[in-house]
């Protein structure tokens, strides 16, 4: 297995961009505000409730 290499030059020491500009803050708050879900998973979750909940009724 190979080992990932960190971003910075420095083991276990990882900068993210998105992190520092506030990007994943706001994601995630209006995620929560929302109910829409940001992760592929998420989305798949949700469209596939939607249309159970389309043929076979529900709340």
């Amino acid at each position: 297995m190979t080992r990932r290499k960190s971003n910075t030059g420095i083991p276990g020491l990882s900068f993210s961009w998105k992190r520092a500009l506030g990007i994943t803050q706001a994601k995630q708050k209006l995620a929560r505000e929302k109910c829409i879900p940001t992760s592929k998973a998420g989305v798949e979750r949700k469209i596939g409730s939607m249309i159970l909940k389309a043929l076979f009724g529900g709340k």
